[in-house]
C-alpha cells in the first residue's frame, strides 16, 4: 500500500505534514509519497530527527503550491505543478493507493473531481466526517461540498453513507435517515419532501435502511448511523457542534479553574476529562473522505498536526482496501432517479 501526501498543504505544511507522514510509514507499515518541493521537504525530515529517507519514503518534486487564498476553482488549474496537482494525477495514473491533503478543500474537491473523476453515475462527490454522537459515530453526508442539491443527489449520499458506514465502521446494516426540521414525514421543503420519496422507496426495497426524517438534537443523541444532509445544512450542523464543543471546553475549563475545590475535582476527573476531548478532537479521525471520486482522496483538517495527518494516512490506508468504490460501482444502477420525462 502506498499513499500519496501533499507535503505542502495545511498551515503546519511541511513540517507538522512530513513528520505525521514519517510516523506513519513506521507505525502503519505503508509506503509513502511526499509531493512537493524536494529541498523543503528534505529540511523537515531532517528536523525530524533522520539525515536520509527512511525505508518506504520517497519524494516526488512539486514547485508550487496551492495557497489559501487562491480561487479553489481553478487553482489546480492554474498551478499545474502545485502538490496538489501534481499529487492527484500520480493518484490517478496509478502511483499510488489513495491521496492525503490538508490544503484547500475547494481546490482538492475540484481536482479529485476533475482529475481522479468520479464514480461514473455519481452526479456529485460528498464529504463524509465521522461525527461524535452519544453511543459512537455517525457519517454525516454530506457536510459542505455541494451547497445546492437535488433528490437524487441526496439518495446518492444515503448510498455513499450506508457503504462507508457499513466498510469502514463496521455496520452491518446503517441506520439512515434524512435531517430535517422534524421527524414527520410531511416536514420540510421540496426539497426534503422528493428525497423523502425516493429515500422510503429505496428502504422499502431492501437497498439501504432508511428510518425516515431526524432532527439535529436526535441524531446527536445516536438516532441513525448516516445522516443525509445537503451540503449547506450539512456544514451548519457540523460547524454549529464544533462551536459548542469549544463552547463547552472553554466552560468547563473555567469551572474547574474557579476555586480550590473544582481544582481538586479536575484532578479527579482529569482522565474522563482527556477522554472527552479525545472524543471531540478531529485529529484522530484525521479527515474526511470524499465519497464518490473514483479513487480515494482524504482531506485532512487545515490545522492538522503531525498525529492528524498519522491518522488521516491511516484513514487513507484503511478506506483504499476497504471495497467501498467497487461497492458503489455494482450498485450504481440504484441509485439513480428516473424523471417523468425521461420515462416517456
Amino acid at each position: 500500500m502506498k499513499i500519496i501526501v501533499d507535503a505542502m498543504g495545511g498551515d503546519n505544511a511541511p513540517q507538522a505534514i512530513v513528520q505525521g507522514a514519517l510516523d506513519a510509514a513506521k507505525g502503519l507499515g505503508v509506503n509513502v509519497l511526499l509531493v512537493g518541493r524536494t529541498e523543503e521537504i528534505l529540511r523537515a525530515v531532517e528536523a525530524c530527527g533522520e539525515k536520509t529517507l527512511p525505508a518506504g519514503v520517497e519524494i516526488h518534486n512539486a514547485t508550487q503550491v496551492v495557497e489559501i487564498a487562491d480561487d479553489p476553482a481553478f487553482a489546480f488549474k492554474q498551478k499545474k505543478d502545485s502538490s496538489l496537482t501534481v499529487g492527484l494525477n500520480l493518484l490517478r495514473d496509478g502511483a499510488g493507493d489513495a491521496f492525503v491533503s490538508a490544503g484547500s478543500t475547494g481546490a482538492l474537491l475540484s481536482g479529485a473531481t476533475l482529475v481522479a473523476k468520479r464514480i461514473r453515475g455519481i452526479r456529485r462527490a460528498a464529504m463524509a466526517p465521522q461525527v461524535p454522537c452519544l453511543d459512537g459515530h455517525f457519517v454525516l453526508c454530506d457536510c459542505g461540498a455541494n451547497a445546492e442539491c437535488t433528490a437524487e443527489y441526496l439518495l446518492q449520499f444515503a448510498y455513499l453513507g450506508s457503504f462507508y458506514a457499513k466498510r469502514m465502521m463496521g455496520i452491518e446494516n446503517p441506520r439512515v435517515a434524512l435531517l430535517n426540521i422534524g421527524a414527520e414525514e410531511e416536514k420540510g421543503d421540496a426539497l426534503r419532501h422528493e428525497a423523502y420519496a425516493v429515500l422510503k422507496a429505496a428502504g422499502e426495497a431492501g437497498r439501504v435502511n432508511f428510518t425516515g426524517n431526524i432532527e439535529a438534537t436526535d441524531a446527536m443523541l445516536g438516532g441513525a448511523d448516516v445522516v443525509v444532509a445537503d451540503g449547506f445544512t450539512g456544514n451548519v450542523m457540523l460547524k454549529s457542534m464544533e462551536g459548542t464543543a469549544k463552547f463547552l471546553s472553554k466552560e468547563l475549563k473555567k469551572l474547574f479553574l474557579s476555586g480550590t475545590k473544582t481544582k481538586l475535582a479536575a484532578l479527579l476527573v482529569k482522565n474522563d476529562l482527556d477522554d472527552f476531548k479525545k472524543l471531540m478532537d478531529p485529529s484522530e479521525i484525521g479527515g474526511t473522505p470524499f465519497l464518490g471520486i473514483s479513487k480515494p482522496v482524504i482531506k485532512a483538517h487545515g490545522s492538522s498536526d503531525a498525529r492528524a495527518i498519522y491518522n488521516a494516512v491511516r484513514q487513507a490506508r484503511n478506506f483504499a482496501a476497504s471495497g467501498f468504490i467497487q461497492d458503489i460501482e455494482a450498485n450504481i444502477e440504484y441509485m439513480k432517479v428516473t424523471t417523468s420525462s425521461e420515462k416517456a
